[in-house]
């Protein structure tokens, strides 16, 4: 399948089991191999507190990423909702229950855009931090109950207008959650959306870089790390760095 999505529709995550584990203060993660191309619809990797005999800890999860809402009759009517607004989530039926009671963070090392110019065909760039560490989406997740009983787990990224350096790339991006956050966003018995409103911000300047990649990772069937080889100084479709855009490389 090839297309361009509207909107953080392609993230990666290369960092190993024990580095997530790290961040997000977890137990021991089952071995997961690095994937550079991640697209809606595919399991994606979650964290949010669990209460297990009366103790609460976080723990890491799959879920699809592409979310369901509850009360959902038939998935197939619905659109594909792998994104949310976070100006306007907690006013949609759709996402008002999750944003108040099922927010979770998506661990990440990057994620995809695609710039737009007027004549040309769009230009993907991969958006990360220069450290290579890694970030937390914002996210919100659900449980479906099929008809046949069966229960499928999916979730959404919140999104919010990007801030002045990528927007010549993008106008919207992945919110992100601070390390010194996370236990304010998960703690939702103490947290009502308005006491996280202040975190739905996308922080995609400082520390992070915009690197010009190939449109191999257009199609979801390129999984390889070759989707994320920055193009050739001498390309074309690499023009030179300007100062109103993130650090390119």
């Amino acid at each position: 399948m090839r297309y361009i999505p509207l909107m953080c529709g392609r993230f990666s995550l290369t960092a190993t089991p024990e580095a997530v584990a790290e961040t997000f203060s977890l137990g021991a993660l089952d071995p997961f191999p690095p994937r550079y191309n991640i697209a809606p619809t595919q399991p994606v990797l979650y964290v949010a507190p669990v209460k297990r005999r009366g103790a609460v800890r976080r723990e890491g999860a799959l879920a699809r990423w592409g979310f369901i809402p509850a009360w959902a009759s038939d998935p197939a009517h619905l659109p594909l909702m792998f994104n949310a607004r976070a100006e306007n989530a907690g006013a949609r039926n759709s996402f008002r229950a999750a944003l108040r009671y099922r927010r979770c963070l998506v661990p990440a090392s990057g994620f995809y855009e695609w710039r737009r110019r007027e004549g040309e065909k769009g230009q993907p760039f991969f958006i990360r931090p220069v450290d290579g560490g890694v970030v937390a989406f914002a996210g919100i997740f659900e449980t479906f109950l099929a008809p046949d009983g069966s229960e499928i787990d999916t979730l959404a990224i919140l999104t919010a207008p990007a801030e002045p350096l990528l927007r010549p790339i993008h106008e919207r991006a992945p919110v992100v959650i601070g390390e010194e956050d996370f236990e304010r966003w998960l703690d939702v018995e103490n947290h009502a959306p308005d006491d996280v409103a202040d975190l739905l911000h996308a922080r995609w300047t400082d520390g992070f870089a915009a690197v010009r990649v190939s449109d191999l990772v257009n199609t979801v069937a390129n999984m390889r790390p070759q989707v994320q080889e920055p193009l050739e100084p001498s390309s074309p479709r690499g023009d030179g760095p300007s100062p109103s855009q993130p650090r390119l490389l």
